[in-house]
């Protein structure tokens, strides 16, 4: 097992390539959050990853290489008059979520998912990182009632069963940032009237030898 030193110095490598200049606190809330996650994945079971190396790699330096642009998507969202609200949807164990709660301590995010022990963790993990701009609610996405300027999910469905489960959720002027492996055409090609693909944006995740992409949505006239 890669030692606490190693990691920590894989993660600050890996953030310089993703060209963010991390506050020291903000690197240690990160590996506190790869420590819980270990910690509670022995009996939560919040990822198939194991290997704490791996962890690092393909859950948080991936979640890490949407950060520039998400920052990007709500400076203009709120150039617009929309306000600092992001929704994370079926978010698991907090990816992307508390890496952005982390990096981004301005915006607040609201993560969602039906299953009650990884909102648990969810919420346990805020706390202990002090993270007082993350929620955590354990529901179904189609039980909430509120808007927010920005959605975001993981792996988590298609596009398509994406945006018609969050279309009422998202402000009329927000945008979806789906985050997906492969550029994912066949499912943009089946997307309702509703929506609209307006960019699909490359990413290059450190020690990652594997397509990574956003796809980001807008709700459609049309």
């Amino acid at each position: 097992m890669e030692s606490t030193q190693t990691i920590a110095q894989a993660l600050e490598q890996g953030a310089q390539q993703l060209g963010l200049n991390l506050e020291a606190r903000q690197q240690e809330q990160l590996l506190h959050y790869l420590e819980l996650m270990q910690k509670w994945n022995k009996v939560y079971n919040l990822t198939a990853v194991r290997n704490p190396e791996e962890m690092l790699r393909l859950h948080l330096l991936d979640c890490l290489a949407v950060v520039q642009p998400f920052q990007t998507a709500m400076h203009q969202l709120q150039e617009q008059g929309l306000p600092a609200t992001v929704l994370d949807v079926g978010a698991g164990g907090g990816l992307p979520g508390i890496v952005l709660a982390v990096c981004c301590p301005q915006v607040h995010i609201q993560c969602v998912d039906a299953v009650a022990k990884k909102m648990a963790f969810v919420r346990q993990a805020g706390v202990e990182l002090k993270l007082g701009n993350l929620l955590a609610t354990h529901a179904r996405v189609e039980s909430l009632q509120q808007s927010y300027s920005l959605i975001t999910s993981r792996a988590f469905a298609s596009l398509l069963d994406f945006v018609q489960l969050t279309h009422k959720l998202l402000q009329p002027q927000g945008v979806w940032m789906a985050m997906k492996g492969r550029h994912p055409l066949d499912e943009m090609q089946v997307l309702p009237s509703g929506a609209q693909v307006f960019h699909v944006e490359q990413l290059q995740v450190p020690g990652v030898d594997a397509e990574r992409c956003i796809v980001w949505m807008r709700k459609s006239d049309n």
